[in-house]
């Protein structure tokens, strides 16, 4: 490539320019999955005023959908790809193979926008698109088995010349298998590290300020749902993992939060998308919206994930988040790249056993795993060669090629920016219907376990479920769950309404001020269950819960008397001292500052 001496105005006048740079870069655009990953390395230009960036999209992408958007929110100087042809420029940074790079003026720096090169893809002879899935094509299909993407000839040399200046990898492995994929860009190629895994170790230490963001509470766990696009992805599926996966978690015990591929958003809509898991959102999932860093939060947050053959799923195991595959496309993933070997590392969803024990084994045999170099921690050491260097490098790499000396300020990875507020609570004025498990237990049956999951998500097995009764809340629109509820919340203080209503109704619980409600039975009983200094769980969906069991003994003859001191337990997320008495005694003299604390249990 001869590239042309830019003009530093890119087409504006000089004299209604306020800064006047030195050298113009242009930022390529494939689609928002590659945009993400730019302005991630273009951030090695922040405050050099001697460098102005511009952006284009190649429009060679079939997810193109949100390019506008995503440029428009970040203010990005944005020309058409035609325009950026026949202008020149000093520097293109490009996340992706695809598109005409090579008729770009200038020299063309290409850099990965996942975890590496990881994918399997071959384009079609003749295609005018190099995005990956274009033209892909299975294996065998009439061409030679297809290399990683990035990595060989085909998305490398065009007209038997070399379109990269610059080969941006990760890892040393890489260059081995540009070795066989295309040795004639060996000489190019530049092993710099990966700025995500230096940015997520850069987080580390605000762990607790990324779960609190994400409306993670005290004693919950947060589990990481990750899937790439296409039909053998997780979601590629359907929605059967993530459903399952609300279905057996108590609410109380998890969180979950599921970090989609842009390219599902925008090759679907976010409309769709979100109507498809809309039964999950309701039932507590979180769906941060693609175009932002929220995953990377996540991944700073989670306990455990649940993923496939996409680039999340290995930058979750490399941080060391402990891990399951709940399906892995090894058509799709090349021969000998770290994907591959975490395929094989980590292990299965099984259909056959409740996932929050597999889970809870995936989490033992990672903190339990002490051997150097195995499993999951084998791989991690395949994603970056150099641990919080990738944009010291890549700055070194962009500024030699720009032929400018680089700031003196030091360029090193900064944390991911906390979620933009914790995801709001689900827009409708009514919960969803709990199907919830308890088990009494003690001496006295003063000990009360409460499980409680989405009734809606149930698949009939319940085989996570030991002895069940149903909550809903007044109002509920499906007659379904309405008509079968042991327990209603109330709204106001007209019990006898609900009880008339639904002959099937055993209790309405009925909020009052303070931690208190009153637990009103078809046979007119009334108590009231005041919380000493409630947990964060314990309200009176909980406490209605919790009496209701403790008066299950009554229909097995055992009396129960008017007056307890339940120690409920929420599963996980601690024990708090639940006070139920008969109507009209008092409670106040049992809250002071002797009574439970949330999660403590006190000696009896």
């Amino acid at each position: 490539m001869n590239p042309r001496r830019p003009s530093p105005t890119a087409g504006l006048p000089a004299q209604w320019l306020t800064v006047r740079p030195e050298r113009t870069v242009l930022g390529v655009i494939h689609n928002v999955t590659s945009a993400t990953r730019l302005l991630d390395l273009l951030s090695v230009f922040e405050g050099d005023l001697r460098v102005q960036t511009y952006f284009t999209c190649t429009d060679s992408s079939p997810f193109s959908g949100g390019i506008a958007e995503f440029c428009a929110e970040r203010e990005l100087p944005f020309i058409p790809w035609a325009e950026a042809e026949a202008r020149s420029f000093d520097l293109a940074i490009s996340t992706s193979r695809g598109g005409d790079l090579h008729k770009l003026s200038c020299p063309v720096i290409g850099s990965p926008h996942g975890a590496g090169y990881n994918k399997r893809l071959s384009r079609e002879p003749g295609a005018g698109s190099r995005e990956p899935g274009a033209g892909s094509r299975e294996p065998g299909a009439g061409s030679r088995e297809p290399g990683a993407f990035g990595l060989t000839a085909e998305w490398l040399v065009h007209d038997g010349e070399l379109i990269p200046s610059a080969i941006v990898l990760s890892h040393e492995e890489q260059r081995e298998r540009l070795r066989d994929g295309c040795p004639e860009a060996v000489p190019f190629s530049h092993v710099v590290g990966d700025p995500c895994m230096d940015q997520l170790h850069a987080s580390a230490p605000f762990r607790d300020a990324y779960r609190e963001a994400l409306g993670v509470r005290s004693g919950q766990r947060l589990v990481l749902l990750t899937s790439t696009w296409g039909g053998r992805s997780l979601l590629g599926g359907g929605p059967a993992v993530v459903r399952r996966a609300l279905a057996e978690s108590p609410r109380e015990e998890y969180r979950f939060v599921a970090a989609v591929h842009p390219n599902v958003w925008y090759g679907h809509g976010g409309w769709q998308l979100r109507s498809w898991l809309e039964p999950c959102v309701r039932a507590g999932l979180l769906l941060p919206p693609p175009a932002t860093d929220a995953w990377k939060a996540a991944i700073c947050a989670a306990d455990a994930f649940v993923g496939d053959h996409g680039s999340l799923t290995l930058y979750a195991a490399a941080f060391g988040v402990p891990g399951l595959l709940a399906a892995f496309d090894t058509r799709s993933v090349a021969a000998g790249s770290p994907m591959e070997r975490l395929g094989a590392a980590l292990p299965r969803v099984s259909a056959s056993r409740s996932l929050r024990e597999q889970l809870a084994e995936a989490v033992e045999r990672r903190t339990g795993d002490t051997r150097a170099g195995t499993g999951a921690g084998a791989v991690a050491g395949l994603v970056t060669s150099y641990p919080g260097e990738a944009l010291a490098r890549f700055r070194r790499l962009c500024y030699g090629t720009l032929g400018l000396s680089e700031p003196e300020e030091p360029v090193f990875p900064r944390p991911v920016g906390l979620p933009a507020g914790r995801q709001p609570a689900h827009s409708s004025p009514i919960g969803e219907p709990l199907l919830v498990d308890t088990e009494v237990s003690g001496a006295d049956g003063s000990r009360v376990t409460v499980r409680r999951y989405p009734a809606a998500l149930q698949n009939g097995s319940g085989s996570h479920v030991r002895d069940a009764h149903l909550v809903a809340e007044e109002g509920e629109p499906d007659a379904r769950w309405a008509g079968v509820a042991d327990v209603f919340l109330a709204r106001r203080a007209a019990p006898e309404r609900l009880f008339a209503r639904y002959p099937g109704c055993a209790v309405v619980a009925v909020p009052l001020a303070g931690e208190s409600c009153a637990v009103h039975l078809r046979d007119g009983r009334v108590f009231t269950a005041t919380w000493a200094r409630a947990s964060w769980w314990a309200g009176p969906g909980v406490a209605a819960s919790a009496v209701y069991a403790w008066l299950s003994r009554e229909r097995t003859g055992e009396s129960r008397g008017d007056t307890a001191d339940l120690l409920v337990d929420s599963g996980g997320a601690g024990v708090s001292l639940l006070l139920v008495r008969r109507a009209g005694e008092p409670v106040a003299d049992l809250l002071g500052p002797d009574a439970a604390e949330p999660g403590v249990v006190p000696e009896r």
